[in-house]
């Protein structure tokens, strides 16, 4: 059973008191919009019957909110039929953490490391089974990956994607698990699970994870994940890239690695 979200909550009992008030500022359709993407908060996937019952507005209400919001995509339809976040959600969404406290505290951490050990540093999470960028410092080399504050890249291909789900929960796993089935066909999901497990493996004897070539064929990058203090998990995963032409992955490793998990220390802590 699906329980309501603090959110969802908040978001009714403003729409409840606007009512009685008879506040005309308000706009209640648009608080009702709201509310039905507020349900979202810890669900990634919710049928239109559930979505009915969470926030206690009319079917045909639902329906029509349905069809506005995916029609600005804001919400997108499932293969199972189902409701999830959409694309423009993703994105203010991308732009938010990029305003978030954590984010800016790292922000200047991540240009100095940057330039210190003349690497590509980036800061992400996973938002609708693609890990989007939060923050991107990068190297003086030039390396054939541009990716910007927002940009997204595969969790199953990327060092920062593998060394996410490898610090992430059971729970979250399978968010991820079940978002990979419907970004990807069935044999494609497969591999990348497949994929993610053995990287997580190999997180937990080499306490990082490692993308050489796999996404570009001429970047190496390694990736360890953050835990955040204020939340109590990982939240976010920190990876840094150089070219492949220039270094061997494991001499690379040795260098870089020890410095990342230091800085992904003082990022998680606010120091």
């Amino acid at each position: 059973m699906i329980k309501n979200t603090l959110l969802l909550e908040n978001i009714n009992n403003q729409l409840i008191h606007s009512k009685e008030a008879e506040d005309r500022r308000f706009i209640t359709a648009l608080g009702r919009g709201l509310l039905l993407l507020s349900a979202f908060e810890h669900q990634p996937q919710i049928s239109h019957q559930q979505l009915c019952q969470m926030t206690g507005l009319p079917k045909a209400t639902v329906t029509r909110l349905i069809y506005t919001l995916t029609t600005l995509g804001f919400l997108r339809t499932t293969a199972q039929g189902q409701y999830q976040l959409g694309s423009s959600a993703v994105r203010l969404s991308a732009s938010a953490w990029s305003q978030h406290d954590l984010v800016a505290f790292a922000e200047p951490l991540l240009r100095q490391f940057a330039l210190d050990n003349e690497v590509s540093v980036n800061l992400a999470t996973e938002i609708e089974g693609e890990m989007r960028y939060l923050a991107c410092y990068r190297s003086p080399a030039r390396l054939s990956v541009n990716l910007q504050v927002g940009s997204a890249v595969p969790i199953a291909d990327t060092a920062i994607g593998r060394a996410f789900y490898a610090v992430s929960s059971l729970t979250r796993q399978s968010v991820i698990d079940a978002n990979l089935r419907n970004r990807l066909s069935e044999a494609n999901a497969l591999q990348a699970r497949a994929t993610l497990v053995k990287s997580a493996q190999y997180h937990q004897t080499h306490g990082y994870t490692l993308s050489d070539g796999e996404y570009s064929a001429d970047i190496l990058a390694v990736a360890v994940g953050v835990f955040d203090v204020t939340t109590g998990q990982y939240g976010y995963s920190l990876n840094a890239s150089v070219p492949r032409a220039n270094w061997d992955a494991k001499e690379y490793a040795a260098m870089i690695v020890p410095k990342l998990q230091t800085l992904a220390e003082q990022i998680g802590n606010g120091i």
